[in-house]
């Protein structure tokens, strides 16, 4: 996407990170340090998204899904009418967006989480914009919307910021699987 901005008077074009929306008038200075801003913002974002895009449950992290990644290994939806899991232990889906600030706040319980039910719950995330008939197929009107899909059963759908001890118990209570490090005592 192409913007004129301008600069003493001259129109020039540059381009735009979607995420930043103003119009205003720079002098050749603040160009450039305005630049470099948008620059390192753009720069740390795409880092950030590369490192979770990558993370996966071998890790003992969270995995993002596609729509391919989701009718694999979750429930294919266009081949069959009645709910079926395909996965071999609970899992949790979060439905979230780049904007979402109480996303944001989720997240890193949801990578807690993985790590402490290593092996015995995969913990999914969606991304709505980018996944939008998914996100339609659930019926997602807010955001974090959570999926809790146990292995036998219909899953079951939390929508809000929850906090880890709210996880927990309804990791507890749904799944009845306590933290690898619980179990073990």
């Amino acid at each position: 996407m192409m913007k004129n901005i301008g600069l003493n008077g001259r129109e020039m074009e540059v381009k735009s990170i979607p995420e930043v929306r103003i119009r205003v008038r720079f002098s050749g200075n603040i160009f450039c340090i305005c630049n470099l801003c948008l620059f390192a913002a753009s720069k740390e974002r795409k880092e950030l998204n590369q490192k979770t895009s990558r993370k996966n449950i071998g890790d003992k992290m969270t995995e993002h899904l596609t729509k391919q990644d989701f009718l694999d290994k979750v429930f294919n939806y266009e081949e069959n009418e009645e709910w079926s899991y395909e996965g071999d232990v609970p899992a949790i889906i979060d439905f979230w967006a780049d904007w979402c600030a109480p996303c944001k706040a989720v997240a890193p319980v949801l990578e807690e989480l993985s790590e402490e039910y290593a092996g015995q719950l995969n913990v999914y995330k969606v991304n709505t914009e980018q996944e939008q008939e998914l996100a339609s197929v659930f019926g997602i009107r807010s955001i974090p919307s959570l999926l809790f899909i146990p292995t036998d059963g219909q899953p079951q759908m939390a929508t809000g910021a929850l906090p880890k001890d709210a996880f927990v118990q309804a990791i507890e209570n749904v799944f009845g699987i306590k933290p690898v490090a619980q179990a073990a005592n």
